[in-house]
């Protein structure tokens, strides 16, 4: 696979920004509203904005079960802020009606670094990326409580879990989509053609 096709969940949040993102990291990218939609993308992002919104609007467009299926059954999935919360196996202090679609063996907490008039911006070392640090904008952005043996940490801040990877999900609590730095989303598309090689073998 020389150009994935990643589609961007077009719920709510930050779409056109990872949709630019992912075409300046060498993938298609398109947005997924429905299931018919979802099934043609090799992965997908879930971007930043309200997880609760999202998750309700998941449910309603008829997405989140084929959703579910697709990433228990492997296909890469890259979630940012709210994203990061809907990957989540477990939320610590949930909405009520919350779902997430799950896929990373951790525990979140929403809005960890505070309201919006808290969000900031910080340099973030991430590990498989080189160079230097990803600049982090942090906006009501979530952060890791704990993790699972099988989920690895790749990058911290203030002490705090913000990046986060098992196996084909990828996890972040920063917006890396804001800053016109395409690291973060270029490892996303690296790990989404790997996976296709491996499919293929």
């Amino acid at each position: 696979m020389n150009t994935p096709v990643i589609g961007v969940l077009a719920l709510q949040g930050d779409v056109r920004e990872h949709l630019i993102a992912l075409a300046a990291a060498d993938a298609v990218a398109r947005p997924v509203r429905r299931p018919e939609e979802l099934a043609e993308v090799d992965a997908l992002v879930l971007p930043g904005g309200e997880s609760t919104t999202i998750s309700k609007l998941a449910v309603l467009f008829g997405v989140m079960e084929p959703l579910r299926a697709r990433v228990r059954a492997g296909m890469p999935v890259y979630g940012t802020c709210a994203g990061m919360i809907m990957l989540a196996d477990k939320i610590l202090d949930p909405r009520s009606g919350q779902e997430t679609v799950g896929g990373i063996d951790m525990i979140v907490r929403r809005n960890a670094f505070g309201r919006q008039n808290e969000s900031f911006e910080a340099a973030v070392d991430v590990r498989g990326i080189t160079g230097d640090p990803v600049e982090g904008v942090f906006i009501r952005a979530p952060w890791v409580e704990s993790v699972g043996a099988d989920t690895e940490v790749l990058a911290e801040h203030g002490g705090h879990i913000v990046a986060v990877r098992q196996g084909n999900a990828l996890a972040t609590s920063f917006h890396p989509e804001l800053t016109g730095d395409h690291r973060v989303h270029a490892l996303f598309v690296d790990m989404v053609r790997a996976n296709a090689t491996a499919q293929s073998l």
